[in-house]
């Protein structure tokens, strides 16, 4: 047999961290069956024991432990995908594209990830942006 071996790692396993909101955050509690809760005190040891949440339009307030254990966060939907001023990459090995994209979220955010395509993915894309071209020139359209 030739090539590498997968060993597993002898050093313990980490245990993932619990999420800990910031004040004014938004937390998704898995004890009140995902109720989702501004949190609007954390836990300091002196004034509060525990996060204090509050729904986002109002109303009664309520605590989670203070390790975070049960808050999980809320992510903001992504609205769409503009491509990134950056030339892809084909991986002949893998069979696969890479083309440098960024994913733009309803809060305004944004992060930069890579939209990987087999060659088939990769044709039908091809087929419809060169459908949508063609769109725009018969529209008399000028590139910008």
């Amino acid at each position: 047999m030739t090539g590498h071996t997968h060993r597993p790692s002898q050093e313990p396993e980490l245990a993932p961290r619990p999420f800990r909101p910031q004040l004014g955050e938004l937390a998704r509690d898995s004890a009140r069956n995902g109720r989702i809760g501004v949190v609007v005190a954390e836990p300091d040891g002196q004034l509060a024991a525990s996060f204090h949440l509050r729904p986002p339009g109002g109303g009664p307030e309520w605590s989670a432990p203070a390790s975070g254990i049960t808050l999980s966060p809320v992510l903001s939907p992504p609205t769409h995908i503009t491509p990134v001023n950056q030339p892809g990459t084909y991986d002949t090995r893998a069979q696969q594209a890479a083309v440098p994209v960024l994913i733009h979220y309803e809060d305004g955010g944004a992060v930069e990830s890579v939209l990987v395509c087999t060659a088939d993915e990769i044709e039908r894309v091809r087929a419809e942006t060169t459908r949508l071209a063609q769109e725009h020139e018969a529209a008399g359209e000028v590139p910008r």
